[in-house]
């Protein structure tokens, strides 16, 4: 099975992005059978940011993250899709010409943001259709997503299909999405989904004494330390039991129903769990950062990799239009 995952460059993976999309999806890549397409959607962030050394460093973050998590680079496919621009680009141009504008004034990427159309450039509106060309470019059978990105890939099936029919033969694999109704909201320090527009995101590559103060500005109530608490309704907890044993989230809601313990109790004993689950991946990732250049002789190999396949597929959209 072929799947598919690209990730923006807007900035390094949070505690929500690794628990959603990477542990999981690193996981579905090392099932027999599997090959995994990874790449980092460089030209896609240009719609929101425009600073180069900001996107290199956010690329770098991203790919030592998936790194120090254990993505096989050699069993499976790892590229920047701006080093694949040609091909990418040259498929959304003719992926374009069968899209229908409705399809893209409805999509939520840019109804989101059509209040003030000003902010908005051709950029984000064409986005599905990119998105779309670096699906089928690659033949990708299974996309991962969320169920905020259901919409995307059904567009991406929509679009893949006109051209499909117009020809009447399969020159594009329609994919199917994923969406793991088990995963839930990660949430945030304040509750509302863990996410970097809203800056309430936990950041676990940092060092021990930073990532406790982020800790630590997690919102709780004012329920005195001598009163027993409800486990269910704070955020610390929440986020403890993600990570935890079951006989660790036993007895730390034991701990919260009790009285006698506080919320900074529970803070100290999140991080120190933060500290022990992400051992691993926190050495690797400071390595692969002191190495960039490891980062990037990975990256170069899987771009070589992938090019082929791209190949083929413009091969034989060119060929329906005689160019």
């Amino acid at each position: 099975m072929r799947i598919l995952t690209g990730i923006q460059a807007s900035g390094k993976p949070h505690l929500g992005n690794i628990l959603g999309a990477i542990m999981p999806a690193v996981e579905l890549s090392k099932q027999p059978g599997n090959d995994s397409f990874l790449f980092i959607a460089d030209l896609h962030t240009l719609t929101s940011l425009k600073d180069g050394e900001s996107i290199r460093s956010n690329t770098l973050s991203i790919a030592a993250a998936w790194l120090a998590f254990g993505f096989d680079t050699e069993k499976n496919y790892f590229y920047r899709q701006s080093k694949l621009a040609a091909y990418h680009t040259e498929l959304m141009w003719y992926l374009n010409c069968f899209t229908p504008f409705p399809m893209l004034a409805n999509a939520h990427s840019f109804k989101d943001k059509s209040d003030k159309l000003s902010d908005v450039n051709a950029g984000l509106f064409t986005y599905p259709v990119l998105q779309a060309a670096d699906i089928v470019l690659y033949d990708a059978q299974i996309i991962p997503v969320g169920k905020d990105q259901r919409q995307h890939i059904e567009m991406t099936r929509d679009i893949a299909n006109s051209v499909n029919k117009r020809y009447n033969k399969a020159i594009f694999v329609l994919p199917e999405a994923r969406i793991n109704e088990e995963v839930m909201t990660i949430p945030g320090l304040d509750g509302a989904k863990m996410s970097k527009s809203l800056n309430n995101y936990i950041d676990i590559f940092l060092p021990e004494k930073d990532l406790l103060k982020q800790i630590k500005k997690i919102v709780t109530d004012t329920t005195p330390l001598e009163e027993p608490k409800n486990p269910d309704n704070d955020i610390t907890f929440k986020l403890y039991q993600l990570m935890a044993s079951p006989a660790q989230v036993a007895e730390m809601r034991a701990n919260y129903e009790a009285g006698g313990y506080g919320y900074g109790h529970a803070k100290q004993a999140l991080h120190e769990l933060m500290l022990g689950y992400f051992k691993e991946a926190r050495e690797k990732f400071d390595y692969f950062i002191a190495h960039p250049e490891i980062i990037e002789e990975k990256l170069a190999i899987g771009e070589k990799k992938v090019q082929p396949i791209a190949e083929a597929t413009i091969a034989r959209i060119r060929a329906e239009f005689k160019f």
